[in-house]
């Protein structure tokens, strides 16, 4: 079914860009250093309901955007692109709805799995994103995997676990 391209739509068709002038592809290939310490692309990249508080330019998901996603395996499969870039930036990988710790993962390089910090509100968006755009099971698998590995890994807290655990709530 062809859709309105909304913004949030046309940027992840590769139609337009973010509110930056960046297209998804672009972002698809920064380097870690660049998406830890760059704030306002994950919105674009796992859109949610509601608004952020650190980027007003983002688009929320609005039921359109949700109904495109459910009926565009390619855009679910452009979501997943953008899954895989995050999960490499975190010492992860993904082999179909698998996910695994690569086996360079440190605590040093990878500081999501310490107790704390902004990139654990960013796993919880990309939880909650993928359950709205109509990828439920993955998004258990993103969960399950980063309670997991957090824990084992590293000394993620109990509020962030609990958190992950909501995000699909």
């Amino acid at each position: 079914m062809d859709h309105h391209a909304t913004p949030l739509i046309a940027f992840y068709r590769g139609e337009a860009s973010d509110h930056k002038g960046r297209q998804v592809d672009e972002l698809w290939g920064l380097s870690p250093f660049w998406l830890e310490h760059t704030h306002d692309y994950i919105q674009w990249l796992f859109p949610i309901p509601e608004a952020g508080r650190f980027n007003g330019f983002a688009p929320t998901l609005t039921g359109e955007d949700r109904q495109a996603f459910a009926d565009d395996a390619g855009l679910r499969a452009r979501q997943q692109t953008s899954l895989d870039v995050m999960l490499s930036f975190f010492g992860l990988e993904r082999e179909s709805e698998t996910i695994t710790a690569t086996p360079n993962l440190n605590m040093r390089e990878h500081i999501w799995l310490k107790a704390g910090g902004h990139n654990h509100l960013r796993i919880s968006r990309m939880i909650r994103s993928l359950a709205y755009c109509h990828q439920p099971t993955l998004a258990a698998s993103v969960q399950e995997a980063v309670i997991r590995i957090g824990k084992s890994h590293g000394i993620v807290s109990d509020t962030s676990t609990r958190y992950w655990i909501e995000a699909t709530a």
